[in-house]
């Protein structure tokens, strides 16, 4: 690939990003615009921009090298985060927004009255987030490296700095406005070049065809366990994302957080149709890139391969303006939702505080991405999914839906369920490679119900604890709202 395409392309999506942020600057002014775009956008803007936050560099490259290197294994992944959010319009998305909370430690804290609960749960929130925004830097450091020549860390500082600007700048009412525009970025960026790869293909007739049925890499096929513990990460990890969950506090009302999530399932559902359609063109055409390590680089390499000259660099330079909106996007997403946390409980919660919070929430995971190697890029987003889905998911889903819910209970849960589950990355993470038994490298089919186990029994034992307040609290969760007379 033309260093010259790849620079061009990161430079146009960077100013980009930075003018539509400062855009948002001119009508962010309350703390209310910093957290929570004072609660007044719209279902579509709002689900423009959790698709665009959602659909981060596992969803972008990831998808299709583990469909290239897998192939009908990988499927479970695109499955996984569309069917998440259906959970999430199930038994979370109103509820969550009636509670009035700005973060979910906001919540945990009002749901159990109390403290020791509120800065657990922050602890939880800043390691879901750093580590979920490491796999982000990762791809940058992959995408720029790729497509440039350049240094890996160049990517890695690029998308830091891109997103400390955007969002110091103006918060949440900004990176809503940059998210929308991101996720219909990423949607052209994957849909014109595969359009275009196919009437490439079926006009000049294709190049030598692979069996897609072979496995290029000749790695042994996921057991069943693997693909249900995947599946069980990916459906509960999503109700724990917490800068996910933070964006049904931008709606107007319960009814807005719903329509929301309905039309971010059908966004999801049409914008996954191509990275399955991008593995299965390189699983057909481009084999070799599985064989030397590239699956990642699938999406960047095959129009260049496929297509070649000036049309193919056209289309790598749309393709690398996508990739680089998905890791802008989802980490900032990530670095609003750590920086309401960190600024709430450490530095008073004003304006000042959320932008210095902000410039740690980046900072810190750069420091990290540094002295890590990327996984395969979906995989190490699905271990992410698997912590969330034992930490935050039990104490939403029952905090929402279970009065006997206790702050003992809550503690005991997510601390057991954090430390299973992260002992097992870390286990799996020392082993590496096909040696890692199945129950290390997808460890949430058990760890996800010890988690519960745990918060369930504990609170049983400690009934004593129930807030007073349970009786109001859980009508206001769930009393429908009335809907604002501006809805449409």
């Amino acid at each position: 690939m033309n260093p010259a395409v790849g620079l061009t392309a990161f430079a146009a999506v960077s100013l980009a990003t930075a003018v539509i942020g400062f855009y948002g600057l001119r009508i962010s002014r309350t703390t209310g615009d910093f957290y929570v775009a004072s609660r007044t956008v719209r279902p579509w803007w709002n689900a423009s921009a959790i698709g665009g936050e959602y659909l981060s560099a596992a969803s972008f490259l990831g998808v299709a090298g583990l469909i290239l290197l897998s192939g009908t294994d990988a499927l479970w992944f695109p499955v996984g985060y569309t069917a998440g959010y259906l959970m999430l319009l199930l038994f979370v998305a109103a509820p969550l927004r009636r509670s009035g909370a700005y973060t979910i430690p906001d919540f945990t804290e009002a749901r159990l009255d109390s403290r020791a609960v509120r800065r657990v749960t922050s602890v939880v929130v800043v390691l879901v987030g750093w580590l979920y925004i490491v796999p982000q830097l990762h791809g940058a450091a992959l995408a720029i490296r790729i497509t440039t020549g350049l240094p890996a860390w160049v990517g890695q500082v690029a998308v830091v700095a891109v997103v400390c600007v955007t969002v110091v700048a103006g918060g949440m009412r900004s990176i809503t406005f940059v998210q929308a525009f991101q996720y219909w970025l990423k949607l052209t960026a994957l849909a014109v070049p595969v359009l275009f790869i196919l009437f490439v293909l079926a006009g000049t007739g294709a190049p030598t065809v692979s069996d897609a049925g072979v496995n290029p890499t000749a790695a042994a096929p996921a057991s069943p366990y693997q693909n249900i513990s995947l599946l069980v990460a990916l459906l509960f990890g999503t109700l724990g994302l917490p800068h996910v969950l933070v964006r049904f506090y931008t709606n107007p009302d319960g009814q807005s957080a719903r329509r929301t999530t309905l039309i971010v399932l059908g966004l999801l559902s049409v914008f996954y149709l191509f990275p399955t359609a991008y593995g299965l063109i390189g699983r057909l055409f481009a084999p070799g890139l599985a064989r030397t390590g590239q699956a990642d680089a699938l999406v960047l390499l095959l129009p260049g391969q496929l297509v070649g000259g000036t049309a193919g660099d056209l289309l790598s330079a749309l393709v690398v303006a996508g990739a680089f909106a998905a890791f802008l996007s989802t980490t900032s997403g990530l670095v609003v939702s750590l920086a309401g946390v960190i600024s709430q409980d450490v530095l008073g919660g004003s304006v000042r505080g959320f932008r210095l919070a902000a410039v740690v929430s980046a900072i810190g995971p750069l420091g990290i991405a540094s002295m890590t190697d990327s996984q395969a890029l979906a995989g190490s987003v699905g271990l992410v999914f698997a912590f969330t889905a034992s930490t935050i998911c039990p104490v939403l889903l029952l905090g929402i839906w279970w009065r006997g819910l206790t702050d003992a209970g809550a503690i005991a849960g997510m601390v057991t369920g954090g430390l299973l589950c992260g002992g097992a990355m870390v286990a799996g993470a020392m082993l590496g490679g096909a040696g890692t038994p199945s129950w290390l490298a997808q460890p949430a089919a058990w760890t996800v119900p010890a988690a519960f186990t745990v918060m369930v029994l504990v609170s049983r034992a400690t009934s004593h604890r129930v807030p007073r307040t349970i009786t109001r609290l859980m009508t206001r969760l769930h009393t429908p709202e009335r809907p604002l007379a501006t809805e449409r």
